[in-house]
């Protein structure tokens, strides 16, 4: 069993459901073992069939009552791992927007989408294979093996010697089993990691005219991911063959020595029948998870990587701030006390000792190069990244938490590529507020400059886009984003590098309704491209995670600073 298994909520409770059943399963097949064997042997003996109507009766009743049993094992066990799999899924959802893109882009796509399509579905299909099985080869063989030590030792030490030895080689097959499984799993992340890329690059690729140099890469990837296969079935083949080996080696001697206890006149016949019956019965429930172990071991590495993630969620996002933030407004005083973000321990500061504070609701411009900290203060003001050190004021009062709840439903984050789902217009405008009225919606597309582009199509605010919908430029794309921000009217505003992938006549287009955004909000801009800088409050200057100046666009300048030697670079560029 594996050690995760443990930590499940409620699962305690269905073990000793499932041992009080078993232990009734163990009692009924001996009991069909000892009525059949002693109808038999009065058969044999010549006995009329009315005399063994009460033991085939028993027999019946008995036979009945164990797959009753198993029936309903199996119906709680289903019940039990579609609940925990359910809210497995919503956990796992809830965690990965709390760890927000860039855990997903550290991890890679593919591998976040197969947890949430398939993992869930695998892990739980492990519970519902595992669990009654499990519990069937820790009680039903110790039940059969202290009933045939009472009736025949020499069976019952061929038995307890032999299941030992099966045992052994099923860990020894199961470890290795485990390392082919542990391979084609990293495989099988890569491979949807690269499958979701290619999908992303694909008419990028035709455009240049790489799809057919690309083809090499995808077949080799999916080779990889064949062998890695192969090899899994390989071993799970191994361990049925050694299964099936030694359970007939054991069977077949127990057969041979009761078959010389007969003859020498040491043994009762019905006696004899019963272990033999049993006999099999003693090595199914080992056999039954020997061949499921192989089915399950994705399941459960699924359930330990859905699992990390959502205990690293925990760790990193507390629920509730240590200090209940206020709805943000005009008098709301904000700092940043010497935030630090370190990712690894040989790693430079990503934002180093970073303080400010903004009042109310200012334009704040944070500018920079390539690699100065940008992202990572968007991050961490999105509550997506917890600072290393440093503390965060409100209104003067330190404690406060950009991963709690209270913070992130007052934030709207705008990135440089929004996403948008296989849904209509409307749909992916109502993202963020699903209980909008059509007027809200059309009202924050018209205010994002959206009505022209629907204006323009057949089925309007009803048309598909996103993923296997109508395709829609970058511009488009991020007016869509910006109707999501009009619709939802929260107090504070993200963007990181929103214009960036834009040409100059759409950020023009786009400039208008962005500014129109940014009133009567706190609006944190994080952008390469200075003339934004002439629209904000304030600026903040990064260099290497370091704040290194602060202020309007006319005091930097003035000052002749790092803000001015940037502005002096891109002027001479053009």
């Amino acid at each position: 069993m594996g050690k995760d298994l443990r930590n499940y909520k409620g699962i305690k409770k269905i073990m000793a459901i499932l041992a009080v059943f078993t232990l009734v399963q163990g009692a009924a097949i001996i009991v069909m073992a000892i009525t059949l064997a002693r109808a038999i042997t009065d058969l044999f003996h010549e006995h009329a069939f009315q005399s063994v109507t009460i033991q085939i009766g028993l027999f019946a009743g008995a036979y009945f009552l164990r797959h009753f049993l198993n029936v309903w094992k199996k119906q709680i066990v289903y019940r039990y791992a579609a609940k925990l799999a359910k809210t497995m899924r919503e956990e796992l959802l809830d965690s990965l927007f709390a760890l927000g893109p860039r855990f997903a882009r550290a991890e890679g796509t593919g591998k976040v989408v197969t947890m949430v399509m398939e993992g869930v579905a695998d892990f739980r299909n492990y519970l519902e294979l595992f669990l009654p099985k499990m519990m069937n080869m820790a009680i039903i063989p110790a039940m059969i093996w202290i009933y045939i030590a009472f009736q025949d030792w020499t069976s019952a030490f061929i038995l307890m010697i032999t299941l030992p030895i099966l045992i052994v080689f099923m860990i020894i097959l199961g470890l290795a089993a485990k390392k082919q499984a542990d391979s084609q799993f990293e495989t099988y992340r890569v491979l949807s990691n690269h499958f979701v890329d290619s999908l992303k690059g694909l008419e990028t690729l035709k455009y240049l005219g790489l799809s057919h140099d690309h083809e090499g890469k995808i077949a080799s990837v999916s080779s990889r991911y064949r062998k890695a296969t192969m090899k899994t079935l390989r071993v799970a083949f191994m361990s049925s063959f050694a299964l099936d080996f030694f359970t007939m080696l054991s069977i077949a001697l127990v057969a041979l020595f009761l078959g010389l206890g007969l003859i020498d006149g040491n043994m009762n016949l019905p006696i004899a029948l019963s272990v033999l019956i049993l006999a099999p019965e003693y090595f199914l429930p080992v056999r039954e998870v020997g061949s499921d172990y192989h089915a399950t071991l994705d399941g459960q590495e699924a359930g330990r990587v859905i699992q990390g993630i959502i205990d690293q969620a925990k760790a990193e996002k507390p629920e509730t701030s240590a200090l209940p933030l206020t709805t943000f407004a005009e008098n709301t005083e904000f700092s940043f006390e010497n935030i630090t973000v370190k990712h690894g321990a040989d790693d430079a500061d990503s934002l180093h000792e970073a303080s400010f504070t903004v009042n109310g609701f200012e334009k704040i411009g944070i500018i920079g190069a390539t690699g100065a900290g940008k992202s990572t203060l968007i991050d961490v003001l999105s509550g997506f990244l917890t600072p290393t050190s440093g503390d965060f004021l409100w209104n003067g009062e330190s404690g406060a938490s950009l991963a709690a709840a209270d913070w992130q439903t007052q934030v709207t984050y705008i990135p440089q590529h929004p996403y948008l789902f296989h849904d209509t217009i409307a749909g992916n405008i109502r993202f963020y507020h699903p209980n909008s009225t059509d007027e809200e919606m059309k009202k924050a597309a018209e205010s994002a400059g959206l009505n022209k582009l629907v204006a323009g199509l057949e089925d309007g605010y009803e048309t598909l886009v996103g993923e296997a919908g109508r395709m829609l430029s970058g511009g488009q794309e991020q007016r869509v984003a910006l109707a999501r921000a009009f619709l939802t009217d929260r107090p504070v505003v993200l963007m990181d590098e929103p214009t960036a992938h834009l040409d100059i006549e759409t950020e023009y287009e786009l400039k208008k309704p962005m500014l129109h955004l940014f009133e009567n909000r706190l609006v944190f801009f994080a952008t390469h491209r200075l003339h934004w800088m002439l629209e904000m409050d304030r600026i903040i200057v990064l260099d290497h995670g370091a704040v290194v100046e602060t202020g309007t666009h006319e005091e930097l300048l003035a000052h002749k600073g790092f803000y001015y030697n940037l502005v002096k670079a891109q002027l001479e560029e053009v």
